[in-house]
């Protein structure tokens, strides 16, 4: 049996600490389906389509990943894909309490699917996609803690405002 894993987030933009979970997950699961949450109450700097597209160019040495978005409640979504794992990240404690508040709401709305906790390698424990575009917009160094394609999206996004 094929185990199939969702990795959601919103990706805004994606760093390499995204990228070592994803890497990681698809070493461990047969299927990693990276999802990105389409949320109307938040105004993101760059379009679904553009998250894809820089996910998809960032994950490509992966057969085992694909790249989608979705909307509504997680556990629905995965249903609907048939994925029995949930991939979180953690960086620090703070991390822990809401994750542990998710995983335990989406065992009760569907006890079929696990939650699976992982840590991002060391060098990328500090990294938040916020971080990243508060340095690009002041025009600080990203170099290596984003995918190349990410970095020239962001240089070009701030170029503009």
């Amino acid at each position: 049996m094929q185990t199939r894993a969702v990795y959601p987030g919103s990706f805004d933009p994606v760093t390499n600490g995204h990228i070592d979970l994803i890497e990681r997950s698809a070493a461990l699961f047969d299927k990693v389906v990276v999802a990105i949450l389409r949320n109307a109450d938040k105004t993101p700097l760059f379009t679904v389509e553009e998250r894809v597209e820089m996910l998809e160019l960032a994950t490509r040495h992966l057969e085992n990943v694909t790249v989608t978005s979705f909307t509504g409640l997680l556990v629905d979504y995965a249903t609907r894909i048939e994925a029995s794992v949930i991939i979180r990240g953690i960086r620090a404690i703070s991390d822990y309490e809401y994750e542990l508040q998710m995983a335990l709401m989406n065992r009760r709305l569907s006890s079929t699917i696990e939650t699976v906790f992982m840590l991002p390698a060391e060098a990328y424990s500090y990294l938040s996609s916020k971080l990243i575009k508060e340095i690009a917009q002041l025009g600080g160094s990203i170099d290596g803690l984003v995918p190349e394609d990410v970095r020239k999206r962001l240089a070009g996004k701030f170029k503009q405002k």
